[in-house]
């Protein structure tokens, strides 16, 4: 249920696009000169949910129980810079340079009874998304539209070694590229743009780093690969 639900929330969202426009009446539209340029920026502060998507390893899990699993998810934040350039009148090219902060916490399950939840991989990434946004028709001061890319992520938080102080036995790789889509819809209000956007990224690679914490193999032998997710609700004034 935890990974439906995003998926249930951005179809939602394509319905509202629909029910929103089909349901207005012509309205007085608010100027929207910051939109026609060629190019305009803004900032973007966002909410994100991290997760990964772990494959366990099936040859440890037989011998040992050890079963690896991210059951909650805890909300971070976004902080972006918005470079806008339009090259037609429905499509957009986004640059978003920005931050992000969040965690996960890795579960881990022996004969289905939690053994250890003090595995919490923090992430402070740079982040160097580049999107194509294409826009529907506007009705009134709203405007649907969908969005999809890449995301080059590097993490600041990534450990380059395994800490003594601290009982953490995974590590990720820093550097990731990620394939990003969603779905929002632009308010034009009087003096700017606001966009509310719904966005989920998916890692490419597998970024478990391949080496066991000492004395503590068995976090490491568990887990086959992970794949990065991310969940964004983003808000863009521009």
């Amino acid at each position: 249920m935890k990974r439906q639900g995003p998926f249930i929330i951005l179809l939602s969202i394509l319905l509202l696009n629909n029910l929103i426009l089909s349901g207005q009446k012509q309205k007085p539209k608010n100027e929207s000169w910051y939109d026609e340029k060629p190019i305009h920026f803004g900032f973007s502060l966002g909410f994100n949910a991290m997760d990964f998507d772990i494959t366990p390893s099936q040859k440890y899990y037989q011998t040992d129980s050890l079963y690896p699993e991210v059951s909650i998810l805890n909300p971070g934040i976004n902080i972006q810079i918005v470079t806008d350039l339009r090259p037609a009148d429905h499509f957009d090219i986004r640059f978003l340079p920005g931050v992000s902060f969040g965690q996960r916490v890795i579960r881990f399950y022996k004969n289905r009874k939690l053994v250890n939840d003090q595995q919490r991989l923090e992430s402070s990434f740079l982040e160097f998304p580049l999107l194509l946004k294409y826009k529907g028709d506007r009705l009134n001061n709203v405007r649907p539209y969908v969005i999809g890319g890449l995301n080059y992520r590097y993490d600041l938080a990534g450990k380059k070694e395994f800490d003594d102080s601290k009982p953490i036995y995974i590590r990720i790789k820093r550097p990731d590229l990620y394939y990003e889509f969603g779905a929002g819809l632009d308010f034009y209000l009087t003096y700017f743009k606001l966009s509310v956007e719904l966005k989920m990224s998916n890692g490419f690679g597998n970024v478990l780093v391949k080496e066991a914490a000492p004395g503590h193999p068995e976090y490491y032998n568990s887990i086959e690969k992970i794949k990065s997710q991310i969940w964004i609700l983003a808000f863009h004034f521009e």
